[in-house]
């Protein structure tokens, strides 16, 4: 285990994963940067809203900001953090904006340029490994085929990001609130309504999804007026040059992020000001069990195994908080095999 020494006190943090290969409505806020160049809006400023009203009447009603807000509500984010951007060159700040403030969950931009959508995880990675966990939305450009937005995804080849197809920013924003507004990070996001996302313009066969989905983008289809998610999945495909399925569900790094960040929080209420003894590591290590078997409980893990807890050798104030935990997998197909007598 690699530990990064830092002087502050406080709980902190790291996880690796592994697959295992055998035969056989309480919201979250989201936070979104885009240009706006409404007479009276400051660029770069953070604006904090909890109703769309609010967008439309800070930055107007025929504004692209104010509809990306609309649509993260709409789809159920229960707060919004929006910062206007006056040019290309803005969204570098108003990404820092972002990454400064608590709570968010995820983020999207109004942007389908590649660099753009590259800083934006950037932004996402740094504010992660900040103990501010977050996820990315981002688009690819009207028309693009399935080869050059799986393209789009290997450039961005991260856990954090997501890349939706067809339906441009609105679309991404309808999926960044669908994620945020989803309370459970077990349930799979595939089938979910996207509200507020007309007709795509676009379909893809099931040879293209297939494409799709594996190479690292998340699919929309329309269906009977209504807009919906195909399969959730990130945009990290590889771990290196080599191809690697550990994280393309989104699942996945949902779950690390509700199960990580909720025991360090937990321990950081719960021993601020404590003992590196063994009676005060015995203590750490029942919490860590309680908070685990919360999680398995709520069906978010499956199981968990080798709770530890240890003082650092070389330094005494450190406690190491050492488990393994398995992930609980969404439900994506269900395959019936009939045997039919005649």
């Amino acid at each position: 285990m690699n530990v990064t020494e830092h002087q502050r006190p406080g709980v902190y943090s790291v996880y690796d994963t592994s697959s295992v290969v055998s035969a056989g409505a309480n919201g979250a806020a989201a936070g979104v940067a885009g240009i706006c160049t409404a007479q009276g809006v400051t660029a770069g400023k953070v604006y904090d809203f909890t109703g769309a009203e609010q967008a439309q009447s800070s930055f107007g009603a025929g504004e692209t900001l104010t509809g990306l807000v609309q649509a993260l509500f709409q789809n159920g984010a229960a707060r919004v953090y929006a910062v206007p951007v006056a040019d290309q060159a803005g969204y570098g700040e108003g990404f820092a904006a972002l990454e400064k403030i608590e709570g968010i969950a995820v983020t999207v931009c109004d942007s389908d340029d590649a660099g753009v959508q590259q800083a934006l995880r950037e932004s996402v990675k740094a504010a992660s490994a900040a103990r501010r966990e977050r996820l990315a939305v981002v688009c690819g450009k009207e028309n693009e085929t399935a080869a050059e937005l799986v393209s789009r995804a290997e450039g961005l080849g991260c856990e954090r990001v997501v890349l939706a197809a067809p339906g441009g920013i609105l679309a991404a924003a309808a999926v960044a609130g669908a994620i945020a507004g989803e309370t459970d990070p077990a349930v799979p996001l595939g089938g979910a309504e996207l509200k507020g996302v007309a007709a795509l313009g676009q379909s893809w066969s099931d040879t293209e999804i297939d494409t799709l989905i594996l190479g690292g983008v998340t699919p929309l289809e329309e269906s009977g007026g209504v807009v919906s998610v195909v399969r959730a999945v990130t945009t990290r495909t590889k771990t290196g040059s080599a191809g690697d399925a550990t994280w393309r569900e989104l699942t996945t790094i949902r779950v690390v992020d509700d199960v990580v960040p909720g025991l360090r929080n937990a321990l950081r209420a719960r021993f601020s000001r404590a003992k590196n003894t063994e009676q005060g590591r015995g203590a750490i290590r029942s919490q860590v069990i309680v908070e685990l078997e919360r999680k398995k409980s709520e069906e978010i893990i499956t199981g968990y195994d080798n709770v530890t807890v240890s003082a650092m050798e070389g330094n005494p104030t450190v406690c190491l908080v050492e488990f393994a935990f398995t992930v609980a997998h969404g439900l994506n197909q269900i395959w019936l095999s009939a045997h039919i007598t005649v």
